[in-house]
């Protein structure tokens, strides 16, 4: 399969290597913190091209599947024939809530979906959370490679996460309740927050790697309303063998007092944070847990079928509009 994506989410899109397909990832792009590849996200996929859209359009390419991540992606590759893939990161109400948008989510996503039927497009969601009202139609994980992940050492008795635009996303992050539990003990954040002090992205996949087996636990909490009790950062964590702390949540793959603690108040999530940063070996043996956890339920070789499934769905939708508008003319 040759691919072309849209350059959004890289260590997503870092992912599709996974594939062993001829990519092509779609740069120069309005709106994006980098306009080229964030090599401190994720270096650029083995066997991947950058391209421009001048270039994309010049070369009359007609790739197996264009990957989208957003409605302004669906519009903006319009003049680039073959199949759409609409991968749908986030909930549709947290981006409300984050953007103070008032538009009917009911309207929104008829009319997504009406689009992808114009265009005999297909759309996955990166969770089930993210399906709503039947809409979209399939949930493809995402997926991590403990190997990829260096031996965890946890000498550093402090925690870490990884979150961007925090304080745009404070209610979605359940960022009240982080602050709440952890406030005062040692943590790092790593990740695009130019609102904070200090705060930074990881200088690269291996930075990230390195912090991360040094770090004695991961914290993640989300509002069960809009986000997951999990994110790709929060299973990188696992796969590099760190317990995970949160509040408790429906979704979240985390089993209580195995592989990390979940907790209603911050205070209690607070205690075990004590407990962690106290006793290493705990740590050890929890994190050691949640590695396997990965292997077991969010390998790469997962994210890598369900995704050759969606595509071929998306081919087979665009092979049926493109018959019916021959029949039409």
């Amino acid at each position: 399969m040759h691919l072309l994506v849209f350059n959004c989410h890289e260590a997503w899109v870092h992912q599709l290597q996974a594939l062993g397909c001829r990519l092509d990832i779609l740069v120069g792009l309005e709106g994006h913190h980098v306009r080229g590849w964030d090599e401190r996200m994720r270096p650029l996929p083995q066997g991947a091209r950058l391209v421009t859209m001048e270039q994309a359009r010049a070369e009359r390419r007609v790739y197996d599947c264009v990957i989208c991540h957003s409605l302004t992606d669906l519009f903006e590759s319009r003049p680039l024939p073959g199949p759409r893939l609409l991968v749908v990161h986030s909930t549709y109400e947290g981006r409300q809530a984050a953007e103070g948008s008032q538009v009917p989510l009911d309207k929104m996503r008829a009319k997504i979906r009406q689009y992808l039927g114009l265009i005999g497009g297909h759309a996955v969601a990166v969770s089930a959370l993210k399906v709503s009202d039947g809409f979209p139609d399939a949930v493809v994980n995402a997926g991590v490679e403990p190997s990829d992940y260096p031996p965890w050492q946890g000498d550093m008795a402090a925690g870490i996460r990884v979150a961007n635009q925090v304080a745009q996303k404070r209610l979605v992050l359940a960022w009240d309740f982080h602050e709440a539990a952890f406030a005062g003990l040692p943590l790092t954040l790593i990740g695009h927050n130019p609102e904070l002090p200090g705060v930074a992205p990881a200088a690269d996949w291996d930075d990230l790697k390195a912090r991360l087996s040094r770090h004695r636990f991961y914290v993640h909490t989300a509002d069960p309303r809009f986000e997951d009790g999990f994110n790709m950062a929060m299973l990188e964590a696992m796969a590099a063998g760190l317990p995970v702390l949160g509040n408790r949540h429906p979704s979240s793959p985390i089993r209580h007092g195995e592989d990390g603690f979940l907790a209603d108040e911050p205070a209690a999530l607070r205690a075990q944070a004590e407990r962690l940063l106290a006793d290493r070996d705990l740590a050890r043996r929890m994190g050691a847990a949640g590695r396997e956890r990965v292997r077991e339920s969010f390998h790469l070789d997962r994210f890598a079928q369900g995704l050759r499934t969606a595509i071929e769905q998306a081919r087979r939708n665009w092979q049926a509009v493109r018959q019916k508008r021959q029949k039409v003319a």
